[in-house]
């Protein structure tokens, strides 16, 4: 049976201007003495990996994941979330995502854009043997989520329709290197949970490339069964964001939150553990159903530090880790078939 690999750690939410977070080395090296022995690298942190030229040069590749090895980490998927978000949005949202494209760019450019770095990290994935690319899928219609004004009849198939189109030149691309895929379910996009990913599978004609990035935090917050998930959609799911949150509404605030900061809503982001995801069926789910991907932390938390954060969080992971065996606990009552006693035992005669 499949095991799931693990611990790792997405560098993203720790990366920041001082030591040792600020260089894939310093960085590294200091999730390594935490116990992590995988990391997923954000291609938009042009501090930590050159995508292009990660993308252009085999050689490039082949010395980073060697000094990273040397570290005592290796490269386990790549996150192009950003780029990934930029391939659609609704023009009311430019500005609030202006931080993640180059300024200037009118649609069009920005697609371009978008396609191309998408394309340069399915690229680079492939040269680092890693076999996911990790994003969201960016989305026309998150301004219309709640029925009111009503929709008109063929908008939700419109937008479905586009956002199909636009990915399909990825999601081909992927498919010709060897790489999946993982769309993020997140709020803000239009894949945001099972029924839109199907939508979308529907208009990318089920291209096996289209895969899955589960994390079960986003679902807490929606409300939405994460272990049911598991078992529709087990067969697209590429990789793991190990991540904690709580859902614990009053007479003030629910699902939608009040506008309220992230201390202060009924769904909340929280540190492994903390929270009320559980895990404990989560990796035995995953486990039954082949899963051998990384189980990868993805830290955010309203309360505690990324540094209490990031300790805690690799003895977590590998606690949860199931190790499998291809031995079977009865296997002492088997033995070699023996086709007349079987028969005997259905008390059949010769």
């Amino acid at each position: 049976m499949k095991q799931i690999k693990g611990p790792a750690v997405f560098l993203a939410q720790f990366y920041r201007d001082e030591a040792p977070y600020n260089s894939i080395e310093s960085i590294c090296s200091w999730v390594a003495s935490l116990g992590y022995k995988g990391v997923q690298i954000p291609t938009w942190e042009s501090g930590l990996i050159d995508l292009d030229e990660a993308a252009e040069s085999q050689s490039y590749c082949d010395e980073y994941a060697g000094k990273l090895r040397e570290i005592g980490v290796e490269i386990v998927d790549l996150g192009a979330y950003l780029q990934g978000q930029c391939m659609a949005f609704h023009p009311a949202y430019e500005i609030g995502f202006q931080p993640f494209f180059p300024a200037g760019l009118n649609e069009a450019q920005r697609l371009e854009w978008s396609t191309d770095q998408l394309k340069k990290s399915v690229k680079a994935a492939a040269r680092f043997g890693a076999k996911n690319v990790s994003v969201m899928s960016g989305g026309l219609m998150w301004h219309m989520i709640y029925p009111w004004p009503q929709r008109p009849d063929g908008l939700v198939e419109e937008g479905f329709k586009e956002l199909a189109k636009r990915w399909m030149p990825v999601l081909q691309y992927a498919e010709e290197q060897g790489v999946s895929i993982g769309y993020e379910l997140h709020p803000g996009s239009d894949l945001y949970d099972g029924a839109t990913f199907e939508m979308f599978l529907d208009n990318v004609d089920n291209i096996l490339s289209a895969g899955l990035t589960y994390d079960p935090s986003h679902f807490v917050l929606q409300q939405l069964d994460y272990l049911d998930f598991i078992r529709l959609y087990a067969d697209r799911i590429k990789a793991m964001h190990v991540k904690d949150a709580e859902f614990v509404p009053t007479g003030r605030v629910g699902v939608y939150g009040g506008y309220q900061d992230w201390a202060n809503r009924a769904g909340r982001f929280r540190s492994l553990g903390d929270g009320q995801v559980d895990f404990k069926s989560i990796f035995s789910m995953l486990t039954h159903a082949g899963f051998d991907g990384w189980a990868i932390l993805e830290w955010e938390c309203c309360l505690k530090s990324p540094e209490q954060g990031a300790r805690e969080g690799a003895p977590f992971i590998a606690e949860h880790i199931i190790e499998t065996s291809d031995l079977s606990f009865d296997d002492f009552v088997g033995g070699e078939t023996d086709v007349a006693r079987n028969r005997k035992m259905l008390g059949l005669e010769d």
